[in-house]
Order: C-alpha cells, then structure tokens, then sequence
C-alpha cells in the first residue's frame, strides 16, 4: 500500500508539473478512453447472489464487460469491516475505476480515494456534502420505483392492509417506504400500512419471520426493501399463498404465481451507463449520477402483467407519466410524506 501511495504522490506531481504545458485536470478526474480499461467492484455484506441490489450491479458489469470489451473483478465482502481493506485490493491490481455497492461503503470508498487519488470511484446509493474529484455517487429515485408498486398493492389488497419490510433503517431506505406509502394512500386511502425494519440485509430467516407474523395478521401484500432478508419474506408468501412485492430487480422467477410486481431499482443500469461514459472519455468524477423514472432507472417490469389486471396497470403507467411530469411529487421522507399525504 505504502508503495502504491509513493506511485500515486509522485503521479500527481507529475500531472501537476504538466499543467502548465496543458490541460490542468489529473487522471482522476478524466476518464480513460482506450480499450484496457480494467473496472472493480465490492459487494457489500449480501454478496453478487442476493437477488437484488448486489446481484443488479453485477449484472451491470458484466454486461459493460460483454459491450465495451473491458476487464472486470468483483470481490465480495463477509462483513464491513473488509470494505477498506477489499478496495484496496482492487487498487493495488491497478483498477482505473473501483465502485462501492451500497451506502455502507461510503465511507470506505472516500477514504480510499484519498489515498489513490490517481483512481477514479464509485458509490451506489450515497454521496457526498461535497464531492470528491474523483468519486461518482449513482443515485436512484428509488421512491418513484415504489409508489408504482405502492399504487398496485392499494388496488389489489383484499383485506386493505398491506405491509413494508425493511432492512436498515435508514434515508436510503425510507425511501422505499414512503414512496410505497404515498402509492398506497392514492390508488386506495382506506387501506392501512404496517411497517418493520429487519435490521439486517442479509437474513432470509428473519424476513421470513417477519412476513410470517405480518401475513397472520391480515395483511395480504408485502413490500420487502431489504435484499437477502427480502428474499425470505418472499418465500413466506409462497407458503402462505399471499401476495408480495419484489425489489431493485424483476424477482417475479423467484415466486411466480405470488410476485404481483417489483420496484425495479435498476443498478444494472447505473453501473453500465457510468462505465460506458468513463470509457468514452467523459468526466464523471465531482458530480452525482441521478436516475428516476424520468431517466428508465426505476420502474416496474413486463412481468406485473401475469396477475395484474390490464385496467390496473394503465392507471398506474398514467400515473408513472404524471410523475415523469412533474405533476405528482412523491415524498422520499416522513416529512414530506406527511406534507404530501396526510
């Protein structure tokens, strides 16, 4: 590490010493353009097989690796303690670009990019107060996503309770909540809302749990904003032949006949477009990577249509355009949720 950090002080001066013959901008902060670009990412905790966040990113990069031709290298992560020493490794195999799946990183990701400046980096799902020169955060709207799936759950509920699980609690993934919240409160104000926080990401067992308890009390649509531990939730739908809802990719394969739908949080899209232009030579670093409906990075699959009524989804997709608009605000915090709704 020492030694990278001695090639990476003497890089700058050098980039520093050059500026007075031309362009001022170091390495980090330009993007590369040539065919050897060589792209790492970490996992977080959930690991490259989650069925959701990680496994979103992962197929971003492999699909950039397929398209643009360059090579990629994933690490997965046990625990966050080995985020720092994880991007590290990917440093030290002289990366040009090391993105950080998930907001538990951020902090890793910003250290490390201080001591390889010469490095460019990405964060999902966190930013900055201010932004590192050499840091993309790839943001997602990921409340217009769920008002979406919000609106189908108040139409389709039977006993008008519907739930919510999530893993940490926390600004990224209220998020979810309360854009779910809004949707269900527009296509249906009688309908109540129950909402728990697993704590984990990570624990199929405790998401099953939890949608368990929920279901035996009538609740017949589960939201689960909470990745591995989701997955759980999911199976306990199938058990109790119940309705859930699918989250950051289309999970309908994982219970067919029980998905109504997924809050398509599309990484995968993030990850390919931010590459892409790192690889086109557009500066990327500085400055936040927003997708929202507006952009195609959230929304709902082709496969809602296998138990949603035709008449249900094209009130939601005029909904979907009228959010797109800017006709309807769909609140991200309790704040401007209860603004908003109530």
């Amino acid at each position: 590490m020492k030694f990278k950090k001695i090639v990476a002080l003497s890089s700058a001066m050098i980039i520093a010493a050059s500026a007075l013959v031309g362009c001022g901008k170091s390495d980090a902060g330009s993007s590369k353009k040539n065919n050897n670009i060589k792209v790492g990412m970490v996992a977080d905790v959930g690991g490259i097989n989650d069925e959701s966040f990680n496994q979103s990113a992962w197929e971003g990069l492999k699909e950039a690796e397929k398209e643009l031709g360059i090579e990629v290298k994933v690490i997965e992560s046990k625990q966050a303690s080995e985020y720092v020493g994880n991007i590290e490794t990917l440093a030290d195999q002289d990366m040009d670009l090391i993105i950080g799946v998930g907001f538990t990183m951020v902090d890793a990701i910003k250290t490390q990019a201080e001591n390889y400046p010469d490095i460019n980096f990405a964060i999902i799902d966190e930013t900055y107060e201010e932004i590192p020169s050499n840091i993309t955060p790839i943001l997602f709207r990921a409340n217009e996503a769920t008002y979406l799936t919000g609106l189908i759950a108040g139409k389709m509920t039977k006993t008008n309770n519907v739930g919510f699980i999530g893993g940490m609690d926390n600004p990224i993934v209220n998020q979810f909540e309360y854009g779910y919240m809004a949707g269900v409160a527009e296509a249906n104000n009688k309908v109540n809302v129950k909402s728990q926080y697993a704590g984990t990401f990570g624990d199929a067992a405790k998401g099953k749990s939890i949608a368990n308890q929920m279901y035996s009390n009538n609740i017949d649509v589960i939201l689960s904003a909470a990745g591995g531990t989701g997955v759980g939730a999911i199976e306990s739908a199938k058990e109790q032949n119940k309705y859930a809802i699918g989250v950051d990719r289309d999970q309908s394969d994982l219970a067919p006949e029980n998905i109504l739908t997924s809050a398509l949080k599309k990484v995968n899209v993030g990850v390919y477009e931010t590459v892409k232009a790192f690889k086109d030579g557009e500066e990327i670093g500085g400055s936040e990577r927003v997708y929202g409906l507006k952009e195609d990075g959230v929304g709902i699959p082709e496969s809602t249509k296998n138990l949603v009524p035709q008449d249900i989804i094209d009130y939601v997709n005029t909904m979907a355009e009228k959010v797109k608009n800017g006709e309807v605000k769909v609140p991200s915090t309790k704040e401007e949720y209860n603004k908003i709704v109530k």
